[in-house]
């Protein structure tokens, strides 16, 4: 590893200083490395070519921008969380340098999750682009409001939504507004596109699953007003009538580094409060039978 690029929270001190200090401790192991507070817009300045890492110190929201902004490198993207423990940024402050000792040495993975592309096209011409890591979102801005969205998979149509607005989701946003709108929650990554309208006015239009192979397509009416796309809740774009926003898989994915610490299913239930302390699992049948363990039979089935 030679080149280290850190992004730290916009306007966040203790992101900002944990950043320095990582980009010393690098230096000390021969790493050069770059610290720059994270843009919401478009980035200043690319990346120096060789960069072999990104460690961004933030929150989940942090880690979606670098992520839309560099993602189609490829690069393994490090997500350290100042504060809590998100979803995305796996590892705790106080476990970045154990983790960093392990990125160095090789022992690390790399996951890679679905990421989605949004294009918006007014009378037939694309007029915005934007890739999506959790969801792109197509609702009203007005309160007590619903919008009517006739909505194509692969040029079928499926159905014409009459809600409060409509949600398209990678697994990795199944966590975040898919979550809260009711949702499943899937694991991340499984190659899934999520469809899911919000509050809708008919309550047989329920949440879909669809393979990572189709084109979702939505189109507006003529009596569209006060409605938007937006990507993660970050960026977005006023729709006008008659626009259309089509959705399919990205032409590359997130590459995430994971957490040599805990797993996926440590961090659901911390974050959603669903205990922290595990019982000890039984061991299987073959794993008991492995160990010696001879099954009984009773009453026509066999038992531990």
């Amino acid at each position: 590893m030679e080149q280290v690029a850190i992004f730290t929270k916009q306007h966040k001190a203790a992101a900002w200083e944990a950043g320095l200090a990582l980009r010393g401790w690098l230096a000390d192991h021969g790493i050069k490395a770059e610290v720059a507070e994270n843009e919401p817009g478009p980035p200043i300045k690319p990346l120096p070519p060789d960069t072999d890492l990104l460690v961004v110190m933030g929150g989940d929201g942090t880690l979606l921008s670098v992520a839309r902004h560099y993602g189609h490198l490829g690069i393994p993207i490090l997500g350290v969380n100042v504060g809590g423990l998100g979803f995305l940024t796996e590892v705790a402050l106080d476990e970045l340098y154990p983790a960093m000792e392990q990125v160095l040495a090789g022992k690390f993975e790399v996951e890679e999750r679905l990421m989605l592309q949004a294009t918006l096209l007014r009378e037939g011409r694309p007029c915005f682009q934007e890739v999506v890591v959790n969801d792109a979102v197509v609702n009203k801005g007005a309160l007590a409001r619903i919008v009517e969205l006739t909505t194509w998979i692969d040029g079928e149509y499926l159905t014409n939504y009459r809600a409060d607005g409509l949600i398209v989701s990678t697994p990795t946003g199944s966590t975040a507004y898919t979550l809260s709108a009711g949702g499943p929650i899937v694991y991340p990554t499984l190659r899934e596109i999520l469809l899911l309208p919000i509050c809708p006015f008919t309550l047989s239009n329920r949440p879909i699953i669809l393979p990572e192979t189709v084109t979702v397509a939505v189109t507006l009416g003529d009596k569209v007003r006060d409605t938007y796309l937006t990507i993660d809740g970050q960026v977005g774009e006023t729709l006008e009538p008659h626009d259309r926003v089509e959705i399919k898989a990205a032409p590359y994915n997130l590459r995430l580094v994971k957490s040599p610490r805990r797993s996926y299913f440590e961090i659901l239930r911390t974050k959603l409060g669903w205990g922290t302390a595990a019982p000890p699992c039984p061991p299987a049948p073959a794993a008991a039978a492995a160990a010696g363990a001879r099954p009984r039979k009773e009453g026509g089935f066999f038992l531990p």
